[in-house]
C-alpha cells in the first residue's frame, strides 16, 4: 500500500466542496445532507472550504505567480482560482437550478483529469474525498486541502498551508512521486449515534510527501483499554474547582465523562465542572457563552496514528474559543502507546488561525495517568509548509 512511482502530469486541478465543514462549529459531525447543513446554518455555522482553499492557493500563487489551473464553476473552484491571483480555466460547469451535490465533485475532478491534471486538489472532508477519489483516474493524484469535520483518510494534507506548498512542488518539479493512501467514510447517522465506523472506500495515489500529509486515523486497540481508563483516571484528577472544562469528542474523552460518572456526547463537545455536567453537545457559540466569564480548559487527547489535537472532527473549540480561554487553554490526555506510536513526530493543531495555532506550539505536558505524564512538543501544522518539518504518515 505504500508503493511508490512517479507521474509525470504536471497540471493541477482545484475542486472546492463549498458545504464542507459547516457542520462542525455547530456540533453536527458532519455536514452531508441539506437538512444537516439548513440546521449548521440555523446554529451561526458557515462553511469554511473557501477559506482554507484560498490558503492552499495562496502558497502556490506565490511561488507561480498566474498559473493557469483547471477547475469547476463558481463556488466549486472558480471563485477561489480567480481570488488567489490564478487564472482559471473552467472544464466543469455545475447545473445553476439546483444545489451543489457529491456527484459534482466527481465529475469536476472527472473534468479536470481528463483535461490533462495530474493533480487535484479538493477542499472538503472525507465525504468529498470519496466523491473525488470516484472521478479520478488511476494514473491521476489526488490531495485534501483539509476543510471538512471528518478527516480520517490518508490523502490529506496537514494544514491547507502544506496542501499549497505540495501543489507549487509539484508544479516546479513537472510532477511528484505518489504513494498510495486509504480513502475512509463514514456514515454519520451512525456516527451522530456514537457508533463511528470508518470504511475502506478506495485506495487514492497522493503525492509522497511525509512532511506534509497525515496518515489515516488508527483506532485505538481493545488491549488499551486499560490505559486509556488510567489516562481518564488522571485527567479528572487534574481537574480544579470552579473550573469549566469542554470535554471534546473520542474514546479517550468518553472515558473522563466515565470517570466522571456522566453521560457524555462520544462525538460531541460537553462542559462539566466540579464534576457535574453543566452543558450537553455544544456548537461553537454556546461553547463561547457558557466559558464567559468563567475559568476554562478545553480537554482534548490526541488522534492516534495522526498526532491532532484540534482541527480534526472537534471544530466547535475554534480559534475563537481557545482564544476565549486564555493563555494556558488545553488539558491533554493520551495513553502512552499514542505518543510512543508517533515515534518523536509532534503533535499537531490546525485550528484555521495561524496565529493561535503558532500559539499552541511548543511544548506540552501530555497526561497519561493518575500519577504519570510526558512533556511533548506541540507545531502548527502550517509549519509543515517548510523543509523538514515533521507530520505523522
Amino acid at each position: 500500500m505504500s508503493t511508490v512511482r512517479q507521474l509525470r502530469r504536471p497540471a493541477i486541478g482545484v475542486v472546492v466542496n463549498p458545504v464542507a465543514g459547516i457542520g462542525g462549529p455547530a456540533g453536527l459531525v458532519g455536514s452531508d445532507g441539506d437538512a444537516v447543513q439548513r440546521e449548521a446554518v440555523a446554529r451561526g455555522a458557515h462553511a469554511r472550504a473557501a477559506d482554507r482553499a484560498a490558503v492552499a492557493l495562496a502558497v502556490l500563487a506565490d511561488a507561480h505567480p498566474g498559473l493557469e489551473v483547471l477547475t469547476a464553476g463558481g463556488a466549486l473552484g472558480e471563485d477561489a482560482v480567480r481570488a488567489a491571483g490564478l487564472l482559471a480555466r473552467v472544464v466543469y460547469t455545475p447545473d445553476a437550478s439546483r444545489a451543489t451535490a457529491g456527484d459534482d465533485t466527481m465529475r469536476a475532478v472527472a473534468a479536470c483529469a481528463a483535461d490533462g491534471a495530474g493533480l487535484v486538489l479538493f477542499a472538503g472532508g472525507d465525504g468529498t474525498a470519496r466523491d473525488a477519489a470516484s472521478g479520478a483516474p488511476p494514473e491521476v493524484a489526488l490531495l485534501g486541502i483539509p476543510a471538512g469535520v471528518k478527516m480520517y483518510s490518508g490523502c490529506f494534507a496537514v494544514s491547507p498551508a502544506a496542501a499549497g506548498a505540495i501543489a507549487a512542488d509539484w508544479q516546479s518539479s513537472g510532477g511528484l512521486s505518489t504513494r498510495e493512501a486509504e480513502v475512509l467514510d463514514l456514515d454519520e447517522a451512525l456516527l451522530r449515534a456514537g457508533r463511528p465506523d470508518p470504511r475502506l472506500f478506495a485506495l487514492a495515489r497522493v503525492p509522497a510527501s511525509r512532511e506534509r500529509t497525515q496518515a489515516r486515523k488508527a483506532p485505538t486497540p481493545t488491549s488499551e483499554a486499560d490505559a486509556v481508563r488510567l489516562a481518564a483516571a488522571g485527567a479528572v484528577a487534574a481537574m480544579q474547582p470552579g473550573v469549566r472544562y469542554l470535554l471534546g469528542p473520542g474514546g479517550t474523552l468518553a472515558a473522563v465523562s466515565r470517570e466522571l460518572g456522566i453521560q457524555g456526547t462520544p462525538l460531541g463537545v460537553d462542559i462539566v465542572q466540579d464534576g457535574a455536567l453543566i452543558a450537553r453537545d455544544v456548537s461553537e457559540k454556546q461553547a463561547l457563552s457558557a466559558i464567559a466569564g468563567h475559568p476554562a480548559k478545553a480537554v482534548v487527547t490526541v488522534i492516534g496514528g495522526q498526532g491532532f489535537l484540534l482541527g480534526r472532527g472537534n471544530q466547535q473549540l475554534s480559534p475563537a474559543v481557545v482564544d476565549a480561554i486564555g493563555p494556558d487553554p488545553l488539558l491533554v490526555v493520551a495513553t502512552e502507546q499514542k505518543l510512543l506510536d508517533l515515534s518523536g513526530r509532534p503533535l499537531l493543531v490546525d485550528t484555521g488561525d495561524p496565529r493561535i495555532d503558532e500559539r499552541l506550539a511548543g511544548h506540552l505536558r501530555v497526561i497519561t495517568g493518575p500519577s504519570s505524564s510526558s512533556i511533548y512538543p506541540v507545531s502548527a501544522a502550517s509549519a509543515a509548509t517548510t523543509e523538514g518539518a515533521h507530520t505523522c504518515v
